[in-house]
């Protein structure tokens, strides 16, 4: 048998390695597992892992991209409708074309795994969502979320990282049950005290299995997760980048949002909204200013 090691990608054999995880930490005869490609985390004996073979992860890396990308090809088909009917409404009378500039909604997405939050500033980066980055344990997240906030003077906020429900921890509907749960919903209240109208800070908390009536209860827009199932690593990307691209003068249901994410309804809810996109004239091209907006897209903190 295999020595399991940290840094490895394994799976559950009880749960015949149906989702792939990240061993974080070896402590005694159990192993602590973040899933490579959900928000879930987890525990479990040694002598249930077993490490995946480099071709199944091609494999299956290969399907998690396909998946991916066609939820990026969608979104961008619905951000092209939405600039042409800008096109047509703003430049209505004009004979120049885009005769306007847009300041997307800024983000400031507080997460739980370093990894993952690479990988979701390299899509906000794709999307041409501005975002600041920030890694930091979930339990140090209500701490430090006010100045963050005051500091970085955000449009959107995301609170999120792993989580997961424990049936020995109590029922579905008890807060104590949820690794991380709390957490989250303590990290949107502390956010509230600094900036309490929902139009003014839109907020997603919420990872795998997150209590979504508490999270939302506490002041979020957003949450995960309804039916306490996995959330994809990019859902939350997609949630507030929905929101970033699309004028403030328009209003997004949830099902707006919902369409473009990997989870769909299940795994994420939340309230209307209105877009945080802006736009302005007179549009003026200086391609040394393109150039450095280019650099300066998304911070990362870790």
């Amino acid at each position: 048998m295999t020595e399991i090691k940290a840094g490895q990608i394994v799976g559950r054999l009880s749960y015949d390695c149906d989702v792939l995880f990240r061993v974080h930490r070896i402590h005694g005869g159990e192993a602590e597992l973040f899933g490579e490609e959900v928000r879930l985390v987890a525990d479990a004996p040694l002598d249930d892992l077993t490490v995946i073979e480099e071709e199944d992860r091609k494999i299956r890396k290969r399907e998690q991209k396909l998946q991916e990308e066609s939820c990026y090809h969608l979104f961008r088909q619905e951000r092209k409708l939405v600039r042409e009917k800008t096109d047509y409404d703003i430049t209505s009378g004009y004979t120049k074309k885009n005769a306007y500039f847009e300041v997307p909604g800024r983000v400031l997405h507080l997460d739980g795994d370093p990894l993952y939050l690479k990988k979701c500033t390299a899509v906000y980066d794709r999307l041409g969502v501005p975002v600041y980055g920030v890694h930091l344990p979930e339990n140090e997240m209500a701490e430090q979320v006010a100045s963050l906030v005051e500091m970085v003077r955000p449009d959107l906020l995301v609170i999120t990282g792993h989580d997961a429900y424990t049936k020995s921890r109590g029922s579905k509907s008890e807060l104590k049950a949820y690794r991380n749960s709390k957490n989250f919903a303590d990290t949107v209240r502390e956010a509230r005290k600094v900036i309490p109208y929902k139009d003014h800070l839109m907020i997603f908390a919420g990872a795998c299995q997150s209590h979504f009536q508490s999270i939302l209860k506490s002041g979020a827009n957003f949450a995960s997760s309804p039916e306490r199932v996995n959330i994809h690593a990019l859902d939350p990307v997609y949630v507030v980048a929905k929101v970033s691209l699309t004028p403030y003068s328009e209003q997004l249901s949830m099902w707006d949002i919902l369409k473009t994410t990997l989870s769909g309804e299940k795994g994420l809810g939340g309230l209307e909204t209105i877009g945080s996109l802006r736009r302005g004239i007179p549009f003026y091209d200086n391609p040394n200013e393109e150039e450095e907006g280019n650099k300066n897209n998304h911070d990362i903190l870790t």
